[in-house]
């Protein structure tokens, strides 16, 4: 059966996708309990939400393990943006790692949908995107109630191409669970996931289920979900699929007649505008998220001229649906006008297969295939996002090369229900 091709909708106010240093995939730690949200209080109020470790990991930084924000503003810095409520977040320079921010950047808490993340960084690179698929009642079983979903039915054909979309665009645990499947079940995903993020030095991570539905012990941090995104921003379709607005989803197909279809949005609201937000000039990316005890979270990349940023907020406490949307807004204003008025916290560091002995010359690996990116050599490259007509539309060739810019002979090792 011929690959069909799929109809990509590219969101206008979008910036050329994000090209960052090559990243890739490392060491097992007990599994740490989750900080569910806080029950209410038998008054109807929220009970007081629980306080941050008093210590936490300190990969990246001593000053990154320390509870409450961190941050060295230099003269003339931008203050940081008023009541911020996010129990965790970081704001980081996507190309050199610096972190110029952070809150709590350590606190390992429940992921929910971003931890889609870490899915697709595992088990994209496995699963050529021409491939068609029959799915099964079996793979479809496993998928959790209340779960978010695109559509997938069973005894119907799919390409690889079309469940990575329904993934990333619409948070299909269904697309996930078939893709799992796919890898040779979910079982095997997640083990592969957990190496994957112990390989990257995530290692506030602890991984149950693949598709970030909410789980006894499944955590991450800000700090692991934004190194996770920083290693799937390599991968040209991870940027390609993190960067479409909207896109026609395979539907019900008749014997003799054209395959129906319908469209999917993009749950990041920052991305489509949905929900009463402004698109924010700049974002490609990455990830959304919002389960019962993860609340809301959220891992955003974006560009502004040469600066390229990531931003993960976990939790926010007031604000409702968009609060997690608009702390990140407010973050990536704070960091495109803080960028060398600050002195880094921290660094978000390589895996622990990168070559860090060599400045531009990222070492590879099969997570990182050059030739499967459209590249060569040992750099990261990307596919160019063009505006033309006014509409932003994936252009083939075009391409931004960036130099890996990692610490000499550092990062070997680190130190000592669902909503969309």
């Amino acid at each position: 059966m011929s690959a069909k091709k799929t109809a990509l909708t590219v969101l206008s106010a979008a910036l050329p996708a994000l090209l960052l240093p090559a990243l890739f995939v490392s060491p097992a730690h007990a599994a740490p309990t989750p900080s569910p949200t806080p029950p209410a209080d038998g008054k109807g109020q929220p009970a007081k939400a629980p306080a941050p470790p008093a210590s936490m990991s300190t990969v990246g930084g001593a000053s990154l393990g320390q509870p409450g924000t961190q941050v060295n503003l230099l003269p003339g810095a931008p203050a940081l943006p008023a009541n911020l409520t996010g129990r965790s977040w970081i704001v980081a320079d996507a190309e050199t790692g610096e972190v110029l921010a952070a809150h709590n950047a350590h606190w390992r808490l429940p992921p929910a949908s971003t931890m889609k993340m870490l899915f697709a960084d595992t088990v994209l690179p496995t699963l050529p995107k021409e491939t068609v698929h029959r799915v099964t009642e079996q793979e479809l079983s496993g998928v959790g109630a209340g779960s978010s979903l695109v559509g997938v039915k069973e005894d119907a054909d799919y390409t690889v191409h079309d469940l990575w979309l329904g993934v990333f665009l619409r948070s299909g645990n269904d697309a996930v669970h078939v893709l799992s499947a796919m890898n040779g079940g979910v079982e095997k995903t997640v083990k592969d996931m957990q190496a994957h993020a112990e390989e990257l030095q995530a290692l506030d991570t602890h991984v149950v289920s693949p598709d970030g539905y909410d789980a006894p012990g499944q955590v991450s941090s800000a700090y692991d979900l934004t190194l996770i995104a920083r290693s799937g921003l390599q991968k040209a379709d991870f940027r390609e699929y993190c960067g479409t607005a909207s896109a026609k989803f395979p539907g019900k197909q008749e014997a003799g007649k054209p395959r129906e279809t319908f469209e999917i949005q993009n749950t990041n609201r920052l991305m489509t505008g949905a929900g009463g937000l402004s698109p924010y000039k700049g974002i490609a990316g990455v990830k959304n998220g919002n389960t019962t005890m993860a609340g809301s979270t959220f891992t955003g990349a974006a560009q502004r001229g040469d600066k390229k940023l990531l931003v993960t907020v976990m939790n926010p406490g007031t604000g409702g649906a968009n609060s997690v949307y608009e702390e990140t807004a407010d973050l990536l204003d704070w960091g495109f006008a803080a960028v060398g008025k600050v002195k880094p916290v921290g660094e978000l560091v390589p895996p622990k297969s990168a070559d860090t002995t060599s400045h531009g010359s990222p070492a590879q690996s099969h997570e990182n295939n050059p030739s499967a990116a459209g590249g060569s050599g040992g750099s990261g490259v990307a596919t160019a996002l063009g505006i033309a007509g006014g509409v932003l539309a994936v252009v083939g060739g075009g391409a931004y090369v960036l130099n890996r810019r990692l610490p000499r002979g550092r990062g070997r090792r680190a130190p000592g229900r669902e909503a969309p």
